[in-house]
């Protein structure tokens, strides 16, 4: 059984979105019943995903507005137009633009993070320590919180973990000063010319006086360039109570959002930024410690509405993918089918891999809300099974898949502890990926596919029709057609057997049953391989 993994927080709220959306599609003119009753629809999404109130009545006062002026009344498609004031308008309450860190002109610059226990603030230290590394940074993670049991050794064990030095001169476990401890830190940073330190403070189970005067008070110490109040993105409403608490008590700068992989609604994240005029910086979406990264407001909105999130996905495959490895590839791609071996195909696969779980990029790609189901069904491990066919064979039968007959399957089978069949299609699904990219490469566009613009490709003009099985014939109805078509090539996609022996293999030939063995990927990821 693939490990499914847990849903985002705006999974429900982008649902609800396409579904009001979808009933507006076609609609040449829309009157103002049907603003009124897609204004209905988005206010009761916002109220079910734990959106505050005052958000929402803001929100909808502002969509209302904007729909029933000329923006909307004078499109050539008033349904889009509806989508985009929604989309500019999410983008208003997520915080408009992307807000930077502010660094220190000279010195360390100091980022103190403050919010309540369970919040995830130690974890979240050193996902913050690992990202300013990446950014070429020097950070230095400092034991503040001295109240909670073995809250020092936690932070030191993610700061080893993140890759980033540690400062923890107190035992913690109810001993210690923090307020010392945060100006020692300083002086420290200095002699060993660390360009960043993190303040990881004490919190508590809820607001009180102790937490506030403390927060404070290492605030005044330090004199921090950024206050970033930690957030739990699953508390809903709640998150609205308690940032405000922080602002009135410690007045901090951002906000940072944690367990945005959460199964909450995510009300939490389209209200602390209206609601305390502090924007969101970062957002932590995983367990990992490069699960982490810059909150950017347009994309999230994209991704609320299940428009994707391209730019990211670009981004990270320019962080994994060297300029030299994608020209040599590409180069290989352009010398003909047989120059792109088994083992180019492994190492590119790796690539993608170390981009991050195959589901989370996938999910960044327009239109995979209608598909989320398959996509959190995605098990990682069977990416792993396919390495492990490929690890199984020789250095000859990498170069040369055509040399694999029967015997070398039935060995490389056992070798990898899969079955033979699956051996068996993951080469034929290889071929078939093989001979698309290098058409695509060549400028040829993709094979089969005809009529796309821009792709080119497409099956060849002959003065012969391709002859057809008997009982096979193709419907004179265009739409039943497509139907028919597309159920063709969701059976080629699961080889002999539709999917139904257990011989059967889905994509790359990854078994037979439900879920990542028998999911086809969508076009659009298809295109990026």
């Amino acid at each position: 059984m693939p490990q499914r993994t847990r849903a985002d927080v705006f999974d429900t709220l982008s649902d609800r979105l396409a579904a009001t959306f979808k009933n507006l599609r076609g609609k040449g003119r829309l009157s103002e019943a049907d603003i009124d009753a897609t204004a209905r629809e988005i206010r009761i999404a916002l109220l079910e995903a734990d959106v505050a109130l005052p958000v929402v009545r803001a929100f909808i006062k502002q969509v209302k507005e904007r729909a029933l002026g000329v923006e909307v009344s004078g499109a050539l498609n008033p349904a889009q137009q509806i989508i985009k004031i929604v989309n500019e308008e999410l983008i208003a309450i997520l915080g408009g633009e992307t807000r930077r860190v502010r660094f220190a002109k000279s010195g360390p610059t100091v980022i103190m993070l403050a919010g309540l226990q369970g919040a995830g603030k130690t974890t979240l230290a050193g996902k913050l320590g690992h990202w300013l590394k990446s950014q070429k940074h020097t950070p230095l993670l400092v034991a503040c919180d001295l109240q909670r049991p073995n809250a020092v050794n936690q932070l030191q064990v993610v700061a080893d973990r993140a890759g980033v030095a540690f400062y923890g001169p107190q035992p913690g476990n109810g001993v210690g000063d923090p307020v010392q401890v945060a100006k020692d830190s300083i002086e420290y940073a200095k002699q060993k010319q660390y360009d960043v330190v993190i303040v990881d403070t004490a919190g508590r189970l809820g607001i009180d006086a102790e937490l506030m005067r403390q927060a404070a008070d290492i605030r005044a110490a330090v004199n921090p360039d950024e206050v970033l109040f930690v957030v739990d993105a699953m508390i809903g409403q709640d998150a609205v109570t308690t940032a405000q608490a922080f602002l009135d008590g410690v007045d901090f700068t951002g906000v940072v959002l944690s367990k945005l992989d959460g199964d909450a609604r995510g009300g939490a994240a389209l209200s602390v930024a209206h609601v305390t005029g502090r924007q969101i910086m970062f957002a932590s979406n995983g367990e990992k410690v490069d699960d982490f990264d810059a909150f950017h407001p347009d994309r999230m909105a994209s991704r609320i509405l299940g428009m994707g999130d391209v730019l990211s996905l670009i981004e990270k495959a320019e962080q994994t993918f060297s300029q030299e490895e994608a020209e040599k590839i590409a180069a290989k791609l352009r010398g003909g089918p047989k120059a792109f071996t088994l083992d180019d195909f492994l190492s590119q696969l790796e690539q993608v891999q170390k981009m991050g779980s195959i589901s989370k990029l996938l999910g960044m790609l327009p239109g995979m809300g209608q598909i989320r189901e398959q996509i959190n069904n995605i098990d990682d491990k069977d990416v792993n099974r396919v390495g492990a066919i490929i690890k199984s064979m020789t250095p000859t039968e990498r170069a040369e898949p055509e040399l694999i007959n029967g015997s070398r399957r039935a060995r490389i089978a056992k070798g990898s502890g899969v079955q033979v069949g699956e051996v068996k299609n993951l080469v034929e699904r290889f071929f078939d990926a093989r001979k698309m990219m290098s058409a695509m490469a060549s400028g040829k566009g993709m094979p089969g596919m005809p009529g796309i613009p821009g792709m080119g490709g497409g099956a060849k003009k002959s003065g012969k029709k391709a002859p057809q099985a008997k009982g096979k014939r193709k419907s004179g109805n265009p739409l039943k057609r497509a139907q028919e078509e597309a159920a063709a090539a969701e059976r080629r996609a699961l080889g002999p057997g539709g999917g139904q022996g257990p011989a059967d293999g889905g994509a790359f030939g990854l078994g037979a049953g439900k879920g990542p063995a028998d999911f086809e990927l969508p076009k659009e990821f298809k295109d990026m391989l």
